[in-house]
């Protein structure tokens, strides 16, 4: 079973781990020393950022991270994407890791997205989609999303994370389901 929990700060060992690990400190370009992670997961786990680190467990083991946000709390990154595909309101975002090596190619990536999405729909009832950039260079975690049911609708040049990751992404989107709508206008 896929659950998660907030990131808190006795999380960060765990995050320091496995954002050194090299299947994801390719993609992750993060300073992984214990200031880093501190600093870069610390405004959120504390609330002093509009976003959510949420610890993903499968079967009540840590699996990996999902960084979840509204683009309208980032409007850098909003204008960013919507240069390349239309982001209204309250669309949400979110970026995802496996982090256990040993559970990487088993699979889990769909099963994790396709949780989270459903909580997205009832955690910000507002928000009328979820929009996931993704280097083209990066072709695991576009196939999981693909797998978890989400469509490509854009394709343009982004600021990657990692130099490793160059310019190119695919944009993907998945939209609240017809029956879950809130307003007229999502």
């Amino acid at each position: 079973m896929i659950t998660w929990r907030r990131v808190t700060e006795a999380d960060f060992p765990l995050l320091w781990h496995w954002l050194a690990q090299p299947h994801v400190a390719r993609w992750w370009n993060h300073d992984t020393s214990e200031e880093g992670v501190a600093r870069d997961f610390g405004p959120v786990a504390r609330g002093e950022e509009p976003a959510e680190d949420l610890l993903v467990l499968l079967d009540g083991r840590p699996l990996g991270l999902v960084q979840r946000s509204r683009f309208a709390d980032h409007p850098a990154y909003r204008d960013e994407v919507a240069a390349v595909t239309e982001v209204t309101g309250e669309t949400m975002t979110f970026d995802y890791l496996i982090g256990d090596p040993e559970q990487v190619g088993r699979r889990h990536g769909p099963r994790m997205i396709r949780a989270v999405l459903r909580a997205t729909w009832r955690d910000h009832p507002y928000a009328p989609a979820v929009l996931i950039p993704v280097p083209v260079a990066n072709q695991a975690p576009w196939r999981a999303l693909e797998k978890a049911g989400l469509c490509r609708v854009a394709e343009g040049e982004l600021e990657p994370d990692s130099p490793a990751a160059g310019r190119a992404h695919y944009v993907y989107r998945a939209a609240r389901p017809a029956a879950q709508r809130t307003r007229p206008d999502s």
